[in-house]
């Protein structure tokens, strides 16, 4: 089980910071449903007019209702830039569920909301300290803002062959050599649901006046039940970005931005934030968020409590299956995986001698089932609320037949390695080489060079390479690796990945 800790933890259910108003309101939808039954003659865009001027089969597949609710910010619909009314409303009422000082709705996904964290922050400059292991959009936000991450490395299972959390030794020593810097950044869970000690990394950062920005894309749900780990504002963390739309019940794109305490001024969040959001805001997706805060506010932990139930059902099943592996709390045990979130369902595939790319095709060819992700040794399932037993019994058979498929080749005598290459070194910040002067040269001759682009595995976008960093031969066989087992590596210019950008060499002239 997860671990347990010496301190209250906050409830939903008995918060404090009830006010007057009600988790079963939905102040957003319910006033766009009012104004679409009034049913008024619109001469403002989108320019569909409910769906009259659009294709119709399109309008036939999406629906009247939703195409009544595709609006813009009018004045009785509140505007999401400089919020007054129902939208205010509704993001007070996502603050007090998930125990924020101030809750910020989203529609450009998670990803603008971690750039927001950084750049409200760190400018030019500024030292933040990261994990190596983060998504794209962190070291986005980096480049924007001209931050200097220090990178902290998480713990790597060789076993699994993949990065877990960092531990708060390695933020501590990370703060005293660098006691200068502007936040810590952690990622609470990781992809593969593993958390660190957040709850002491929290208290060793505050101990240095530096706030905590979390990374919880993966996390909207643990704050709603006692048996998954510490939710950012449980723990104490000042930001944190949290994707509704991946485990929460929204749509997707709608995400939000919760803060806490004094260490962040939530008006140049608010700044930052509308700087890097369209003016056009979806208030389909806006809906969807008030709408699945009331759900997660109301009946998240009862439906947690099933979905807990049918997650940990299927592990012990799949466990049971030969050559393969579903990871369970048996993993816990250290500061970087101090707890986790047992609705991941992480199935290492590596003894059957294929990859987990493979596995993700044959389970779409073969029985028409889609996985979260795979890469070289493992494929992620994820259970949610919208999961039925019914469901989760056609995944068990299916990797029972996955299993007999390639027992044949399964290896019983040589336990099955796994290659994982070390974090390169970085010569200059992503943001300076990012706009450095830059050349593309052929991938195979490219070690030792200073790479100017992203390349990464997506899902789940964690980069090989950043901006600024030595590339080096290993991580060139792994990027090889990647792309010879067919999964989608991208990030580069160069689709192909014939070629790298680097960083321009000036020669003395002769």
């Amino acid at each position: 089980m997860n671990k347990t800790y010496d301190f209250d933890r906050p409830s939903v259910e008995t918060g404090e910071r009830r006010e007057s108003c009600s988790q079963l309101e939905t102040p957003l939808f319910t006033a766009l449903v009012e104004h679409a039954n009034k049913n008024p003659i619109q001469f403002h865009i989108p320019g569909h007019k409910k769906g009259c001027g659009m294709d119709p089969d399109f309008r036939k597949f999406i629906g009247k209702n939703a195409l009544s609710i595709d609006l813009i910010n009018i004045a009785p619909l509140d505007d999401l830039h400089h919020p007054k009314g129902i939208i205010k409303q509704a993001q007070e009422l996502a603050a007090i569920a998930f125990g924020a000082d101030h809750t910020f709705f989203s529609v450009q996904g998670t990803s603008g909301v971690i750039m927001t964290m950084v750049m409200s922050v760190c400018g030019p400059g500024d030292k933040i300290l990261v994990p190596r292991n983060v998504h794209k959009s962190i070291m986005s936000g980096i480049v924007f803002s001209g931050a200097a991450p220090i990178f902290i490395h998480p713990e790597v299972d060789l076993n699994l062959g993949i990065s877990h959390g960092i531990t708060p030794e390695s933020v501590k020593r990370a703060l005293e050599q660098h006691p200068d810097a502007k936040a810590v950044l952690v990622i609470n869970p990781t992809y593969f649901g593993i958390v660190g000690d957040l709850k002491r990394i929290v208290d060793i950062t505050h101990s240095y006046g530096i706030p905590v920005l979390v990374d919880e894309a993966h996390g909207v749900h643990i704050h709603f039940h006692h048996e998954l780990p510490l939710s950012a504002m449980q723990a104490g963390a000042d930001m944190a970005a949290t994707s509704v739309h991946k485990l929460g019940g929204s749509m997707t794109q709608s995400s939000i931005l919760n803060i806490q305490g004094s260490l962040v001024s939530k008006e140049r969040v608010q700044m930052i934030l509308s700087m890097l959001t369209t003016t056009s805001t979806s208030y389909i997706l806006l809906a969807s968020l008030d709408t699945a805060r009331k759900l997660l506010a109301t009946e998240g932990r009862a439906l947690l409590e099933n979905t807990i139930r049918l997650a940990e059902q299927t592990r012990s099943q799949i466990n049971e299956i030969d050559d393969l592996y579903c990871v369970g709390h048996e993993i816990l045990g250290t500061d970087a995986t101090f707890a986790m979130d047992p609705t991941k369902l992480v199935i290492s595939v590596k003894n059957l001698g294929i990859t987990g790319y493979e596995v993700e095709k044959w389970l779409r060819d073969e029985f028409n089932i889609e996985v979260e992700m795979s890469d070289l040794y493992n494929i992620l399932c994820i259970i949610t609320p919208g999961d039925t037993e019914e469901g989760l019994q056609k995944i068990v058979y299916a990797l029972k037949e996955l299993s007999i498929e390639f027992k044949h080749q399964a290896n019983f005598n040589v336990e099955a390695s796994v290659f994982l290459p070390e974090i390169p070194a970085l010569a200059l910040t992503p943001r300076d080489a990012f706009y450095a002067q830059t050349e593309a040269i052929p991938f195979e001759e490219s070690a030792g060079r200073i790479i100017a682009e992203f390349i990464m595995v997506y899902p789940p976008g964690i980069p090989i390479f950043i901006p600024g960093e030595i590339i080096t031969e290993e991580n060139l066989l792994y990027t090889k690796k990647n792309i010879e087992a067919g999964l989608p590596v991208q990030g580069g210019e160069d689709y192909a990945m014939k070629s790298l950008r680097v960083i321009k060499e000036h020669h003395a002239i002769k």
